[in-house]
């Protein structure tokens, strides 16, 4: 269970340019990320009054799962793509910290934790960065209405710190399960 890639981005683009690292800055996001913010960031939500609280702070996706649509980290504009973790089958408010390897210079430092608050509703713009894709995330019941959504997990930072690729994440479940669900 580790961070496979990172990627981040300053300005409202689709697709995040891959990092080796960045900072993650409690109750905001990715330092210089254009979703950090105490509000919610999305274009889209931007005209909501009063602004809601910014509850996509951060965006996980596991690497299995980019796999399967043949995608690479930071494509469909998420932050974390995490390697052996399924994501999708944790509760909300499951708590996912950042442990930097033994040895590292890291060791000392706070480390980093998400709360993971939702999963990721795969939005329109996915199906603009290569048509056909939106539905691969969709899984629909015999009705034919959707059932769950695999496009990846919401977060807010709870605990400031750097992540960097590699670093083991550490799983802590809350005390109830409740499902995720779209934010």
């Amino acid at each position: 269970m580790t961070v496979f890639a990172l990627a981040t981005s300053t300005s409202h683009g689709f697709s995040k340019t891959p990092v080796p690292s960045f900072t993650l800055i409690a109750g905001l996001g990715i330092q210089g990320d254009c979703h950090s913010g105490e509000h919610v960031q999305h274009r889209s939500h931007l005209h909501i009054q009063p602004p809601p609280p910014n509850l996509r702070q951060v965006h996980l996706i596991p690497r299995e799962i980019l796999d399967a649509v043949n995608l690479q980290p930071g494509q469909i504009g998420e932050n974390i793509t995490t390697a052996g973790l399924d994501l999708l089958a944790m509760g909300t408010g499951t708590r996912l910290r950042f442990v930097p390897g033994e040895g590292s210079e890291e060791d000392s430092k706070p480390q980093p934790v998400v709360v993971l608050q939702g999963v990721r509703n795969p939005c329109p713009q996915i199906y603009k960065f290569r048509p056909g894709l939106r539905e691969r995330f969709i899984i629909r019941d015999a009705e034919g209405k959707i059932a769950a959504r695999t496009a990846g997990v919401r977060a807010t930072v709870e605990v400031s710190g750097v992540v960097s690729e590699g670093m083991k994440v550490v799983v802590e479940s809350p005390a109830e399960f409740r499902a995720l669900q779209c934010v």
